[in-house]
C-alpha cells in the first residue's frame, strides 16, 4: 500500500471527489482526517472504519481560520502528524459577468481560493518541523482555459494553481512538495444533475467519449501523495480525458 503510515488530512470529503480520495487513502493505507462543512462527513468517518481504516472528522468551514485551526489541533492530538493535506473544498455560483453579484464572487473566492490558503497555512509549520509533506490543490480545467459564466470559478482555480507554483518553490527547500489537478468534467452530484442533453454535449467534447469518474481523480490524488511522485513538483495535471486538447 502506497500510503502507509502516512497522515492524510482532505477537505470537502462528505462527496464527490473528496469522498472518493478519502477511500482511496485509506485503502492506500492512510490514516484519514475528513473535513467538510457539511454534516454528512461523519459518514465518510464511519465508512473508511467500517472497512477497517482509521479516520477522524471535523465540520470545518475553511473561511474560518479558527475552525481549520481547530481540526489541525486535533489532527495532531490524535495521529502526531499530517504528511499529506488535499485542498479538495470547493463551491461554485456560477453567473456571467453582467449578471454575477458581489456575493456569488466573494463567496467562491473565499471558499475556493481563501479556504485554500488558509488550510495550507494552518498545516505547513508540522510539515516543515517534520522535513517533509505534501500539499494538493484541486484546481480545473477551467483554471486553465476560462469557461463561460465562472468569472468567479476560474479565478479561483487559476489562483490554487499560482499558490501551488509558489509554494513548491518556497517549500521545497523543506522536502515539501506541492502540486495541482485539474480535473474535467466529472460524474458528481453537480454533473449529474443536469439534463441529459447537456451531459451528452459534455461527453461530445471529450475524445475518450464519457465524463470523469470521482475515484479517477482520487488515484490521481493517492499518487503525487506518494513517495513514487517523489520528483513532481509545481506540476499542473488536467485529468479530463483529453478535453482540453
Amino acid at each position: 500500500m502506497r500510503l502507509t503510515n502516512k497522515v492524510a488530512l482532505i477537505t470537502g470529503a462528505s462527496r464527490g471527489i473528496g469522498k472518493a480520495t478519502a477511500h482511496k487513502f485509506a485503502k492506500e493505507g492512510a490514516k484519514l482526517v475528513v473535513g467538510d462543512l457539511d454534516d454528512a462527513v461523519a459518514e465518510t468517518v464511519a465508512e473508511i472504519r467500517l472497512q477497517g481504516g482509521s479516520a477522524i472528522g471535523f465540520k470545518v468551514d475553511v473561511t474560518k481560520p479558527h475552525t481549520v485551526d481547530t481540526m489541525v489541533r486535533g489532527a495532531l492530538a490524535t495521529y502526531g502528524q499530517i504528511d499529506v493535506l488535499v485542498n479538495n473544498a470547493g463551491v461554485v455560483a456560477d453567473a456571467q459577468l453582467r449578471k454575477m453579484t458581489d456575493e456569488q464572487f466573494d463567496r467562491v473566492i473565499d471558499v475556493n481560493l481563501k479556504g485554500t490558503y488558509n488550510c495550507t497555512r494552518a498545516v505547513v509549520d508540522s510539515m516543515i518541523e517534520r522535513k517533509g509533506g505534501v500539499v494538493l490543490n484541486a484546481s480545473s480545467i477551467v483554471g486553465i482555459h476560462g469557461n463561460f459564466g465562472q468569472t468567479n470559478y476560474a479565478a479561483s482555480k487559476f489562483g490554487v494553481i499560482g499558490m501551488a507554483k509558489t509554494w513548491a518553490r518556497e517549500l521545497g527547500r523543506h522536502g515539501i512538495r506541492v502540486n495541482a489537478v485539474c480535473p474535467g468534467f466529472i460524474e458528481t452530484g453537480l454533473i449529474t444533475s443536469m439534463p441529459e442533453k447537456v451531459i451528452r454535449s459534455l461527453e461530445e467534447r471529450v475524445p475518450l467519449g464519457r465524463l470523469g469518474r470521482p475515484e479517477e481523480i482520487a488515484n490521481t490524488f493517492a499518487f503525487l501523495a506518494s513517495d513514487e511522485a517523489s520528483y513532481i513538483n509545481g506540476a499542473v495535471i488536467e485529468v479530463c480525458g483529453g478535453m482540453t486538447l
